[in-house]
C-alpha cells in the first residue's frame, strides 16, 4: 500500500474538526459552566433531575457513562452495515452531524434547564464517541502498516493543536465578553458551544470530501441488516482464532477505563477537590494540550524503535504514578505537575492504543469497520465503566480522591496483560 499524502491529511484534519468537542465541551469550559449553573446559593451541589435528587458530579459522570452505553449498543451492528455496504463515510457523517447539532443546542441550556443540558450532553457524546469507530477504521486503508504509529499520532497532533486553538479564541470571547457584545460571561460561554458546533461540523467537510468511499469496492445485494450482522458475526468468530488481538483488547479495555476516566474528569477534581477557579484550570489545560501534542510524536518514535508493547508499557507505568500522585494533590502547583504528565502520556497512549490494534488487524482483512467497532465497543464500555465507577465511589465515600486511587488498579491489570501480547512483524514497502 502506497501512502497518499492528501488522503492521510484529511484524515487528520477529521481529528482537528472533532477534537474541539472532546477538549472545550468534555474536558473544560463545559464542566466549568455545568458546575457553576448547577450550583445553589447555599453552595451545595445537589441538584434534581426528572424528580430525582442527586450530587451534580455524580449526575455529569452517570451522563456519559449513558451516552458511551447507548453507542456500545448500536455500533456493533452498524459496522457490519458499513463494512458489508462499504459505507463507513455515511455513518461518520451521520454521527458528525448528530453531534454537532446536539453541540450547538447546549447554548440553549440555562440553570432553568438542567435536563435539556443533559440531554444535549448524551446525543453530543453519542454523536463524538461513535464516529470514531468509522474514523478509526479507515486508518489500515489508508496508512501502510509500519507508518500507522507516526500516521495515528499525527492525527492526535492534529486534534490538540485544532482544540487548542479554539480553546483559546473561546476564552477570549468568554473573558473579554464586552468586547463582543455579550451581556455576560454566561452568555459567550454558551455561544462558545454553538462556535464549537460549527466548527466541528464545518472543517469534517474536509475529510468527507476526501476520504475514499467504498475502498474495497463493495457491492451489496440487499438484505442490509441481515448481512451487517453476519459480516459481525464472521469478524467474531476470525477474532476466536486470534489470541493476540483478544489479550490487547482485555489489556487495552482495563487501561483505558483509567485513561478515559482521568481526560473527563479532571476538571470536576480540580474544581471540587483543590477550589480552583476557571483562571487557575484554564491554563492547566492549555498545558495539558500542547504538551500532549509532543507526547504524541515521541511515543509513536519509541514504538517504531523499541516496540508498541514496550511503548504503551512505559506510558501506563506512568499513569499509575499518577494516579497515585494526584491522591496527594493538594496545592495549584502540584496539580500542575499532574498536568504536565497527563499531556506527557495521554496523546501517546491514544495514538499508540489506535495504531497498536491497526497492526493487529489481519493484513488480508477488509472487514476493518466490524474490527474496529470489537476495539471501540470496549473503548465505549470502559468508558462506561470507568465513569460509573468514579462516580460511584465518590457518591459511597465523599471524596473523588478515593475514586481516582481505585483508576491505579486499572491500569495496573492492564499492564499485566499486556506484556503478554506478541506483535506481528512489519515490512516496510
Amino acid at each position: 500500500m502506497e501512502a497518499n499524502k492528501k488522503v492521510i491529511n484529511s484524515w487528520c484534519m477529521y481529528d482537528w474538526a472533532n477534537s474541539v468537542y472532546n477538549l472545550v465541551i468534555n474536558t473544560s469550559i463545559f464542566p466549568i459552566y455545568y458546575t457553576a449553573v448547577t450550583a445553589n446559593e447555599a453552595n451545595d451541589d445537589k441538584v434534581v433531575f426528572f424528580g430525582y435528587e442527586m450530587v451534580n458530579s455524580v449526575l455529569y459522570s452517570y451522563a456519559i457513562s449513558i451516552s458511551y452505553l447507548l453507542s456500545a449498543m448500536m455500533l456493533p451492528l452498524l459496522s457490519g452495515i458499513a463494512d458489508y455496504t462499504g459505507k463507513k463515510k455515511k455513518y461518520l457523517k451521520i454521527f458528525t452531524t448528530l453531534g454537532s447539532i446536539a453541540c450547538m443546542s447546549m447554548f440553549f441550556f440555562t440553570s432553568d434547564n438542567l435536563e435539556w443540558g443533559i440531554i444535549c450532553v448524551v446525543l453530543a457524546s453519542l454523536g463524538y464517541s461513535s464516529g470514531l469507530v468509522f474514523y478509526d477504521a479507515y486508518l489500515p486503508e489508508i496508512a501502510p502498516a509500519h507508518m500507522t504509529d507516526r500516521i495515528s499520532g499525527r492525527g492526535y497532533s492534529f486534534g490538540y493543536a485544532g482544540s487548542a486553538i479554539l480553546l483559546i479564541i473561546s476564552l477570549v470571547l468568554i473573558m473579554k465578553f464586552e468586547w463582543f457584545g455579550f451581556p455576560d460571561s454566561g452568555t459567550a460561554t454558551r455561544t462558545v458551544f454553538l462556535l464549537v458546533g460549527v466548527w466541528w461540523i464545518g472543517f469534517a467537510q474536509i475529510p468527507f470530501k476526501n476520504l475514499p468511499s467504498n475502498v474495497f469496492n463493495r457491492k451489496p445485494t440487499g438484505r442490509v441488516l441481515v448481512n451487517g450482522y453476519l459480516e459481525l458475526k464472521k469478524v467474531f468468530f476470525e477474532l476466536k482464532g486470534q489470541p493476540n488481538i483478544k489479550k490487547y483488547l482485555i489489556s487495552f479495555f482495563f487501561f483505558n477505563m483509567g485513561v478515559q476516566t482521568i481526560m473527563l474528569l479532571a476538571t470536576l477534581f480540580g474544581t471540587k477537590e483543590l477550589n480552583l477557579g476557571s483562571a487557575q484550570l484554564i491554563p492547566v489545560i492549555l498545558i495539558i494540550q500542547f504538551v500532549a501534542i509532543g507526547g504524541a510524536i515521541l511515543f509513536a518514535r519509541i514504538s517504531e524503535r523499541k516496540g508498541n508493547v514496550f511503548s504503551l508499557g512505559v506510558m501506563i507505568s506512568i499513569w499509575i504514578g499518577i494516579c497515585f500522585f494526584a491522591y496527594t494533590v493538594t496545592t495549584v502547583n502540584e496539580f500542575y505537575i499532574v498536568a504536565v504528565l497527563v499531556g506527557l502520556v495521554m496523546g501517546g497512549i491514544q495514538a499508540l492504543s489506535r495504531a497498536t490494534f491497526s497492526k493487529l488487524i489481519p493484513q488480508d482483512s477488509i472487514d476493518h469497520a466490524s474490527y474496529f467497532s470489537f476495539f471501540d465497543v470496549l473503548f465505549h464500555l470502559s468508558v462506561v465503566i470507568g465513569t460509573f465507577s468514579y462516580g460511584f465511589i465518590e457518591q459511597l465515600t465523599g471524596s473523588m480522591r478515593n475514586s481516582t486511587l481505585a483508576l491505579a488498579s486499572y491500569f495496573v491489570i492492564g499492564l499485566l496483560l499486556l506484556v503478554f501480547v506478541k506483535m506481528p512483524k512489519v515490512k516496510k514497502s
